[in-house]
């Protein structure tokens, strides 16, 4: 009786421990990349309609997302472990312990989005103090913080719920429930931030609430799909049960990812005080770059998910040469996808930058951060597939540990060193994230090669 319903199973689900590597790759990567487009689409409609409402505006919103970074911290963590352990046990045929872990990640999540509801309610403005934001900023940007802190559970259970369904190697599901989101957060952010028809004017605030439907939305769809046993990993009411080994294991695996995503986002919040001594504009501009370089990301995202699942049930099915392969070729797909966005960007950034804002001071700061970070993308490219590659296998110490090398004792030291230099100001802010750019992702390639990940347990 399990062999049939094993077999079931697998009959639902793409098998990719078998056939073509590049056709597997597409298959995941192409879904994924359309999901992280979308993600990133839903971003882009927050910060173009706030733009509207001027430079002040923008600002917050910046400010608040690199704060929320650092919230991400400990879900993306938890997300890194889930993912390491179920595409290892789908690529076993093991889904019972698919599931659990599953289970144990939700309620993860749960705990984790009540503590960051109440402490982050009265850490918003003093957060946004410390980042040097202007009282203004500060007023608009703890409105926006304080609504996200208090629905965070729908983000949270949203993301896990989707790492779990694409480690089972089903990347079309949560891409639907991306679409689902992104569109009514389209519509949902003129009625709310402007106060269109029958809804009131919220300005930013309204953006966060926006994005709080819209996430919840997505997760009651997920949600379903997992309850009514349309996907590989099936979950029903019987089966909630707290396990404390499983949950361990799952922060044993995704600790050292969380650590990694921390070190990234505080030498962010370093960076984005470096960059508010040159004032407003300039942090608007700084703003309007980090999404256009998060557009140019989010593909590689969602094809380094790709890679990691590859990598992840390659293991467990025992093929440790064909899970290199998959990551290669997932690696090199992104770098050409990424040096043909950095064409594009070198090019057309003084357009780019006026969707978002027509201020010529922004414009210009925001022209001069495209024009230099886009010569590290393809570098940025390895670095994030073939790290996510290693976290898919398990191992997430190596990823951190380079991360925390290139950031603290590279990138921010570069920054500093550079925008002192009279002639340099801002432009030595972006050549320090280009230098250690390239030298992360030379690191990360080299040691990737190495191939000690293989051997990883978990």
């Amino acid at each position: 009786m399990k062999k049939e319903k094993t077999v079931a199973r697998t009959d639902k689900r793409k098998n990719l421990t078998n056939g073509s590597i590049i056709k597997n790759v597409w298959y995941l990567a192409v879904p994924l990349m359309v999901g992280y487009v979308l993600r990133d689409t839903f971003n882009i409609v927050d910060m173009v309609f706030v733009g509207k409402l001027g430079p002040t505006a923008i600002a917050a919103v910046a400010m608040a997302g690199f704060i929320l970074g650092l919230v991400y911290v400990a879900a993306m963590g938890i997300g890194t472990g889930t993912v390491a352990m179920v595409a290892r046990f789908v690529g076993n045929k093991n889904f019972e312990k698919a599931e659990q872990v599953t289970i144990q990640s939700l309620f993860m999540a749960i705990i984790y989005s009540a503590g960051i509801a109440l402490v982050g309610w009265v850490l918003a403005e003093p957060l946004l103090g410390l980042l040097g934001a202007e009282s203004e900023v500060i007023r608009l940007g703890a409105s926006y913080l304080k609504i996200v802190f208090i629905g965070s559970f729908t983000i949270f259970i949203f993301i896990l719920l989707a790492f779990s369904l694409r480690a089972a190697g089903d990347a079309v599901t949560p891409t639907k429930a991306l679409a689902l989101a992104t569109f009514l957060n389209i519509g949902l952010d003129p009625l709310l931030i402007f106060g269109i028809w029958i809804f009131p004017r919220m300005g930013v605030a309204g953006s966060a609430l926006a994005t709080i439907i819209s996430q919840g939305a997505g997760m009651v769809y997920l949600m379903w799909v997992f309850f009514a046993k349309k996907s590989v990993i099936h979950l029903s009411l019987r089966n909630l049960k707290v396990d404390f080994n499983i949950m361990g294991r799952i922060v044993k695996i995704g600790v050292f990812g969380s650590l990694e995503m921390l070190a990234r986002n505080l030498s962010g919040l370093v960076i984005v005080r470096f960059v508010a001594i040159y004032g407003t504009f300039t942090v608007a501009a700084y703003g309007i770059g980090m999404r256009l370089m998060m557009v140019a990301m989010m593909p590689g995202f969602g094809i380094a998910q790709a890679a990691a699942a590859l990598v992840g049930q390659n293991l467990g099915a025992e093929k440790p040469d064909r899970a290199a392969k998959s990551a290669w070729f997932a690696a090199g797909f992104y770098g050409v996808i990424m040096a043909g966005i950095a064409t594009i960007y070198i090019l057309f950034s003084h357009l780019l930058i006026g969707l978002f804002n027509t201020d010529p001071r922004v414009i210009r700061v925001g022209e001069e951060f495209l024009n230099l970070v886009s010569f590290g993308f393809v570098f940025m490219a390895l670095s994030i597939v073939l790290a996510r590659a290693m976290q898919g296998a398990g191992d997430t110490i190596t990823p951190m540990v380079i991360t925390g090398i290139c950031l603290f004792a590279l990138r921010i030291p570069l920054i500093i060193l550079f925008s002192q230099q009279m002639s340099l100001a801002t432009r030595g802010l972006w050549m320090g994230i280009v230098v250690s750019s390239v030298v992360q992702g030379s690191i990360v390639t080299f040691w990737f090669s190495r191939g000690r990940w293989k051997y990883k347990r978990i």
